[in-house]
């Protein structure tokens, strides 16, 4: 038989949670009309900040990355006369070194690239675009940074930055808006650009793919030339028949390296699919932001109730 003190020991705890959890509830019905003006303000707040925001589209190339050839007759090569073709700059292994996608992908984030190909092609779009008009179909730019009448920058900085944004200052914003990815299992890349203008998100997308590939070819193109410059000029300083029959056959591989830079426009990579104008905007997420803004706002005006009245509750102790 049960002792009915021990049952009423065992239900007091229930009782005083209880108690507690209409206390807390209490206290919210008491402080609704707090609550629901402070979440008002905050979802009134984040609709402004979300229909403020510009729309910001993305444009992507899908790009497979070219196999390197011209390679096999220097493979043969490597072996006996590596040291011969270093002297002339050429290196014969194949195994070493990183490949050329792999280049021309640290080479698209580089400051020296940014600097030498897009720096002045593109720095009034990307520092001083305020929105993109769709009508007129043009960037609208903000006046207080650049004058578009005048193309002169006027906008207020202080030292040591200029009126006209460095490279490594543009450098930064070019760098938030590029994305250079790998497409897991299928050995591709994907260059993306965003941008306040869809057509300039997809001109700067296409011009990167383009540039990385010329200033690749360029330079295997003088290194070889450089090289075969170098070659000619020991073969006329050489006496033996065996060592002009090797410079001969560097010669050749260096002459196919440059044929094979002028044969393709794409040099780098295949572009399996082109940077197109994007029709929809890649952000802001206008619905997601006013959500989260109401709920954060809600949440703080439970939190100032709570604290409202458990302060009161600690002064009124405190003064008995």
């Amino acid at each position: 038989m049960s002792n009915p003190s021990q049952d009423a020991l065992e239900q007091a705890p229930l009782r005083e949670d209880e108690i507690d959890l209409f206390e807390l509830f209490g206290i919210l019905w008491d402080g609704k009309g707090l609550i629901i003006l402070i979440t008002g303000l905050a979802a009134a707040l984040s609709v402004f900040v979300a229909l403020s925001l510009p729309n910001i589209y993305e444009s992507r190339a899908l790009l497979a990355p070219k196999a390197e050839k011209g390679l096999g007759g220097m493979a043969g090569l490597a072996g006996q006369y590596g040291g011969l073709a270093s002297l002339a700059g050429i290196n014969l292994s194949q195994g070493n070194g990183i490949s050329k996608s792999e280049l021309a992908k640290e080479k698209v984030k580089s400051l020296a690239f940014f600097q030498e190909h897009l720096y002045e092609t593109f720095l009034p779009e990307l520092m001083a675009t305020k929105s993109w008009n769709a009508v007129r179909n043009e960037v609208v730019f903000d006046e207080t940074i650049y004058d578009p009448s005048t193309q002169k920058w006027v906008r207020n900085v202080m030292p040591p930055k200029n009126k006209k944004p460095s490279a490594q200052e543009a450098h930064e914003v070019f760098l938030a808006l590029l994305s250079v990815d790998d497409t897991p299992n299928l050995g591709l890349i994907e260059i993306s650009i965003k941008h306040e203008s869809p057509q300039t998100a997809q001109a700067w997308a296409a011009l990167l793919v383009e540039r990385v590939s010329e200033d690749l070819r360029d330079r295997d193109v003088a290194e070889a030339r450089e090289s075969i410059k170098f070659l000619e000029a020991q073969i006329e300083q050489s006496r033996l028949v065996a060592v002009d029959e090797v410079l001969a056959q560097l010669i050749e591989e260096q002459t196919k390296t440059i044929m094979l830079a002028n044969v393709s426009k794409s040099y780098v990579f295949d572009v399996i699919d082109p940077p197109v104008v994007p029709e929809l905007k890649a952000e802001p997420a206008r619905a997601l932001i006013c959500i989260l803004g109401t709920l954060l706002g809600g949440f703080l005006g439970v939190m100032f109730v709570l604290a409202r009245h458990y302060r009161a509750m600690r002064s009124s102790a405190a003064s008995g």
